[in-house]
């Protein structure tokens, strides 16, 4: 049995196995996500609006997932994939934006260590489980919408959980994003949260579909957040919440007015994050470019080599 310190600094050794973690998962999502709630949806106009701009546009009314209908989790709690999808529309919509379109959440939970099928690919491992966010089919305010979250998470003691950026030189699992930002709970880390920052505007989530990922500073959220009783359990009452926004596209270039779709991932565990190394295809790629040019050295050496030991026995006639 695991004592009280570990349910409140998180599963250490005690780790429960994949389909507890999804059971855990399907009660606590969508509003409250080992440590996480994601609170609100937000959509900004914009066409007008300069690249890199903060905010990205001129807001609207924000949704608020508190006040969204969800379906019935039996539905699509699937054991087979470890996996759960939450389906949900605002129980409010006076405009109709989500006549035809919804939000889901789907959490998946994996009995060993791997990467996903679809872009980004983060690596996983037993102790972890990915959740997938996607807005589907909802018709925006504006020609040119970008969408956001707000996502609240519980801090560590009087402190924000610390965000790190990680840079890679390897692309291979998400073509043309060489970074990783997670977030990390105490020295030796007893939960995190990890993700690329990027999103697709695409199903097929190609490179042409990739949007920018941006993530706010985290500070300190004075108002209570509610939370699943499950959440409760595990982590005790908390009144020290954390908050960050996420954005996903720009004003340029692919956007959520493609296809109406966008979709986000991010990886959450305990214990230490999986440690993401070179790929061997670039692996190959650096032996290749740091070897040849030795290659080439050591050949020209021979060469130069050779060349004066045959001049040196030349003999001059007089």
């Amino acid at each position: 049995m695991c004592g009280s310190e570990g349910l409140r600094r998180g599963w250490g050794r005690c780790a429960p196995s994949p389909l507890l973690l999804l059971s855990l998962l399907a009660s606590a999502a969508p509003l409250g996500l080992l440590r996480e709630e994601t609170r609100q949806l937000f959509e900004f106009d914009g066409a007008n609006t300069s690249e890199g701009a903060e905010p990205p546009g001129e807001p609207y009314r924000p949704y608020s997932l508190a006040k969204f209908s969800w379906n019935n989790i039996t539905d699509s709690l699937d054991p087979a994939t470890l996996s759960a999808t939450f389906r949900g529309r605002p129980t409010d919509d006076p405009t109709g934006a989500f006549a035809n379109g919804s939000l889901t959440f789907r959490v998946q939970a994996f009995s060993g260590s791997g990467r996903p099928d679809q872009p980004p690919r983060l690596l996983h491992s037993a102790d972890t489980c990915q959740l997938e966010v996607a807005l589907v089919g909802a018709s925006p305010r504006g020609n040119r919408s970008l969408f956001g979250l707000e996502v609240a998470t519980l801090g560590q003691g009087p402190d924000c959980p610390l965000m790190q950026e990680q840079h890679s030189i390897d692309d291979e699992y998400a073509p043309a994003v060489f970074q990783v930002n997670q977030l990390l709970w105490g020295s030796l880390p007893s939960g995190f949260v990890q993700w690329r920052p990027v999103a697709f505007s695409q199903r097929q989530r190609g490179r042409e579909s990739a949007l920018p990922c941006q993530a706010s500073p985290l500070h300190p959220s004075l108002a209570y957040l509610p939370q699943s009783p499950i959440v409760r359990a595990f982590f005790e009452s908390h009144n020290n919440f954390c908050a960050f926004n996420l954005t996903f596209g720009a004003s340029t270039g692919p956007g959520y007015w493609d296809a109406h779709y966008l979709s986000w991932s991010t990886l959450l565990g305990v214990g230490t994050p999986p440690l993401d190394t070179l790929s061997p295809l670039v692996l190959g790629i650096m032996a290749v470019a740091l070897g040849a040019p030795g290659l080439m050295l050591l050949a020209g050496g021979v060469f130069l080599l050779l060349g004066h030991r045959q001049c040196s026995e030349y003999q001059p006639i007089n």
